[in-house]
């Protein structure tokens, strides 16, 4: 039987252009799930440059070199996420106006504010904000290409629904199931599968390399050792003390487990990237529901 995640790997649709006499389309985006869809929307008429692209780099401790400022100089399209997870891009931009570049926020494009959760692309309607956005920006900088964009816009959208689709059978199953984790970075997709998530100040200062109360860790373990929480998920892509502790201990008790990135591992796609995620919180419902 097909897997979801091949199924959703390959449905992107390759619009043929005619031959192009100017040069592609400079994007440069902070992080590199929202390349992946720049070119999944620009194809061969766009380039894309990401600059968070290393699975074994912590974002949050990400300092921009003077390669990214030359990255941005010349760059027609701009994307970030903003909520402060990228602040170097927005002080780099600043730096360095030009009046021609468009700049895509995607926090601003779905009404975020400073201080929410700003792992917004667990989130599936925000990319779908995003490549609308995106897209509407291609056409205003390359109209002859208009079509191709659109419709790759429309193969885009389609390619998410079998994910969304997943979400929502997944949630007939868990919602309300109460899980943990030692940052926040799933917690638009525990939204979406109807979780109740705890420790949720623990999460966030671990997130902000802060460290969290004697309370906060005591309750953490409290939840681990005594099972109040039927599903730990951890960031893969950081490490921390702390966090380390409560994943041994997670693993001590037999509480499920699934780790998840904040950056999307090389040589996959966004739609598979979320599936995967999906597909290891479907393994463990066998334990969820016991």
């Amino acid at each position: 039987m097909k897997t979801l995640a091949s199924a959703v790997g390959i449905v992107v649709l390759m619009v043929s252009a005619p031959a192009r006499a100017a040069q592609p389309v400079s994007i440069v985006a902070a992080e590199n799930f929202y390349g992946d869809v720049a070119r999944q929307i620009g194809g061969n008429a766009v380039k894309v440059t990401s600059i968070l692209s290393n699975p074994d780099q912590d974002p949050h401790l990400f300092e921009a070199s003077p390669s990214v400022a030359r990255s941005l100089a010349g760059a027609r399209i701009v994307v970030y996420n903003g909520l402060d997870y990228d602040p170097w891009m927005e002080k780099l931009l600043s730096a360095s106006k030009a009046a021609d570049r468009k700049e895509i926020v995607v926090s601003d494009l779905i009404g975020k504010k400073l201080g929410d959760n700003p792992h917004i692309w667990y989130d599936t309607n925000t990319m779908v904000a995003f490549a609308k956005a995106l897209t509407d920006a291609l056409d205003t900088v390359d109209p002859t290409d208009k079509s191709a964009y659109d419709q790759r816009l429309a193969a885009f959208t389609a390619s998410l629904k079998p994910i969304q689709d997943k979400i929502a059978e997944l949630k007939d199953r868990v919602n309300g199931t109460p899980a943990t984790a030692t940052e926040p970075v799933f917690g638009y997709m525990f939204g979406g599968l109807g979780m109740d998530v705890r420790d949720f100040d623990f999460q966030l200062a671990v997130m902000n390399n802060t460290e969290p109360s004697a309370s906060e860790v005591a309750r953490f373990e409290d939840d681990l050792k005594n099972h109040r929480v039927k599903l730990l998920v951890y960031n893969s892509q950081a490490s921390d003390p702390l966090a380390e502790k409560m994943l041994k201990l997670a693993r001590a008790t037999k509480i499920p487990i699934v780790g998840v990135s904040e950056t999307e591992p090389p040589g996959t796609t966004y739609q598979a990237w979320m599936t995967g995620a999906l597909e290891a919180v479907d393994k463990a419902l066998p334990k969820l529901t016991q």
